[in-house]
């Protein structure tokens, strides 16, 4: 069995705010709907489909006009996935988008062709979603995703990935997190100043990114976790554990690597022991259930 660590009581506290200090307004966005195999997702559990979001998020940035989405879903024309995606996932995990990434900016009062940056997770086909309409935004990846974009579809017939999952002429990938924050090791202050941080959390599969963001003045944050869980009773019950393959039955562990997705959740664990802050997975039925009138564009998710 693959333990997660427990909080200690030597967690690093986050930043304190400075003066002015600069934060993020937050927004979800609806991006998708999945059916997750339960026990997929955590040891011992039966197989049961639970109907989870695809969230994507538009953070805006209070001091100036600057802005960036934090995934894109999924897409609705599934058929232009990667056929192992096709294969594997039609049945296994069946989608539905009632509404789009895009569809979601148009009905919260943006214009897609106006966003100034995407950061996308990783490249796992519920996220990507579809960047056409997004025509003069920079894309950014965790560095260890450009093995699998390299290896992607069509080059390789056989991959999970696509090789255009972003535009290749307006990604960047992020190989160095030259500080640290929390209980993260490695992190990226995006803007320079405190209100987002960019985190390496390698354990779900390569490339994959978080991003902790500043919620007001007086010291909130939101933790946006992509899949660094899958359920968030991962991370909020300590009796749980990661299904493996070898122990469940499953045909697979949901992350690439067992270890340190236990390693990057225990750390999770850890960061909302902290005073004011928040966390939202992509895939957390609850909180979307919960939040679904105020907290979606053209809304925003309330400071606790």
């Amino acid at each position: 069995m693959t333990t997660i660590p427990s909080p200690t009581e030597t967690t690093p506290a986050l930043p304190l705010p400075s003066a002015n200090q600069p934060f993020m307004h937050v927004s979800a966005m609806k991006a998708g709907i999945i059916h997750i195999p339960v026990d997929l997702v955590i040891s011992g559990e039966s197989r049961v489909h639970r109907g989870c979001p695809s969230l994507s998020f538009y953070l805006k940035h209070s001091a100036s006009d600057r802005h960036l989405i934090f995934d894109l879903g999924l897409r609705r024309n599934f058929e232009s996935y990667p056929p192992a995606v096709i294969t594997h996932y039609t049945d296994l995990m069946p989608c539905e988008v009632p509404q789009s990434v895009a569809e979601s900016c148009v009905k919260g009062g943006l214009d897609p062709a106006t966003l100034e940056t995407i950061i996308i997770s990783h490249l796992h086909f519920d996220h990507i979603g579809d960047h056409a309409p997004f025509t003069k935004a920079s894309f950014v990846l965790g560095g260890r995703g450009k093995v699998s974009v390299a290896d992607g579809y069509p080059g390789n017939p056989a991959s999970f990935t696509l090789a255009d999952s972003t535009p290749a002429d307006r990604t960047i990938f992020l190989d160095d997190f030259p500080t640290s924050v929390g209980p993260f090791p490695r992190a990226l202050d995006f803007f320079g100043d405190g209100s987002v941080y960019v985190l390496d959390t390698p354990g779900h599969c390569l490339g994959h990114i978080n991003v902790l963001a500043r919620t007001s003045t007086d010291g909130a944050w939101i933790y946006l976790g992509g899949d660094v869980a899958h359920d968030v009773r991962l991370v909020t019950e300590s009796e749980r554990q990661i299904a493996l393959a070898a122990e469940s039955g499953a045909p697979y562990c949901m992350h690439r690597d067992p270890a340190q997705a236990a390693v990057d959740i225990g750390r999770v664990r850890a960061l909302v022991q902290l005073p004011r802050v928040e966390l939202v997975i992509a895939h957390d039925w609850k909180w979307y259930e919960d939040n679904i009138g105020h907290a979606f564009l053209p809304g925003k998710i309330v400071p606790k």
